[in-house]
């Protein structure tokens, strides 16, 4: 099939550092390129793809200096969007709305998989306006706030079984591996260790907007020895992060809509130890590949069990559900849906900048 992947331009694919939506783009790309599909990549031209590269800007967004304008970026990107999209058997965005408006009117299939939460107030009224847009949820979790849209399936996120390796062995501490933001329970994870006597180590990026909230409610409990803030990591560093860790900590308290790092740390041998919030009782597999807890006294029950779980199975439940090649699977039985619906394009307008980029 000749189809198009849009990415987010926040981030190249894969990102450098923190992205997980683009590194999710990056993986089912590349699946698709090796399972022999013609993909075209839309994306920052600092991206590496075995696909067709379509640069949209020169970097990504969020790391370039100074920042541009992202309503200048993704202008350029629906015009290149638009002046392509008759080549296409099906186009695959991961850009939330921003696309609606201009595919629903250019005959080609399409279909968007949304990778935020859904419950905030002002998404429902947006997406009545797109009553017959087809969606796709990366949990069943994340889906319920918005029953009504026209949802085509969820599919979980899968990763390359190579990208990360498991080990057996570990140096006994704990992992909180993420983005810093009070949602995603840093301070529960520091409590958690704390009160079972171990080790903390926090790799995680610091948005702009959290600046406050980590200095006076983190820095202060940072002492560089049971508790470490390590800062971002790239995929060299996760892997000896996530691997020498006991278990992962997850104490989210929002709805999290999938959570890439869960399975970052099955595909380790880690098993996770993470609240009942949105998809975590669908990714984790309670007493085999981690634990679902209500509580922190759930919490640090579940850390002195960790010895009771076999990192060996741990990685073999990665291996069962969260491969790339699943993952590329389930998207094309539902591009071929799509396909047989094709409804001739109006566009068939010349592009520019395309090239090939593996490297």
């Amino acid at each position: 099939m000749r189809i198009a992947q849009l990415a987010p331009i926040a981030e190249s694919v894969p990102p450098k550092l923190y992205g997980g939506t683009e590194r999710v783009v990056s993986w089912l790309t590349e699946e698709l390129v090796a399972s022999g599909h013609d993909v075209t990549l839309f994306a920052s031209a600092d991206s590496v793809t075995s696909a067709a590269l379509v640069p949209v800007w020169p970097h990504a967004v969020r790391l370039s200096r100074p920042r541009p304008d992202p309503n200048a970026v993704h202008a350029v990107l629906l015009e290149l969007l638009a002046s392509m999209a008759s080549r296409f058997d099906v186009i695959h965005c991961h850009v939330d709305w921003l696309h609606l408006p201009l595919l629903r009117r250019l005959g080609v299939p399409f279909l968007t998989t949304l990778h935020g939460r859904l419950d905030l107030p002002f998404i429902a009224p947006t997406v009545r306006s797109f009553p017959d847009a087809p969606f796709v949820s990366i949990s069943d979790s994340q889906r319920l706030p918005l029953p009504e849209l026209n949802w085509l399936g969820t599919v979980y996120h899968g990763m390359p079984p190579d990208t990360l390796a498991p080990s057996l062995e570990t140096d006994g501490s704990l992992a909180f591996l993420g983005r810093i933001a009070p949602e995603k329970g840093p301070d529960a994870a520091i409590r958690w260790a704390q009160a079972a006597g171990r080790r903390l180590r926090i790799a995680a990026k610091v948005p702009r907007g959290e600046n406050r909230y980590f200095k006076e409610r983190l820095e202060p409990l940072l002492d560089g020895d049971d508790v470490e803030f390590v800062g971002e990591v790239d995929e060299r560093g996760k892997q000896t992060f996530l691997a020498q860790a006991a278990a992962l900590l997850f104490p989210i308290d929002w709805p999290e809509p999938f959570g890439l790092v869960m399975i970052e740390a099955m595909a380790c041998g880690t098993p996770a130890i993470a609240m009942r919030r949105g998809s975590v009782p669908e990714i984790i597999d309670d007493g085999v590949t981690g634990f679902v807890v209500d509580s922190e006294e759930e919490a640090l029950a579940a850390i002195g069990r960790l010895h009771m779980l076999d990192r060996a199975r741990v990685r073999a439940g990665f291996e069962r559900r969260f491969s790339a090649r699943r993952m590329a699977e389930e998207y094309v039985g539902l591009y071929r849906r799509l396909a047989e619906r094709r409804v001739p394009a109006t566009d068939a307008s010349p592009a520019s900048g395309l090239r090939s980029a593996s490297a």
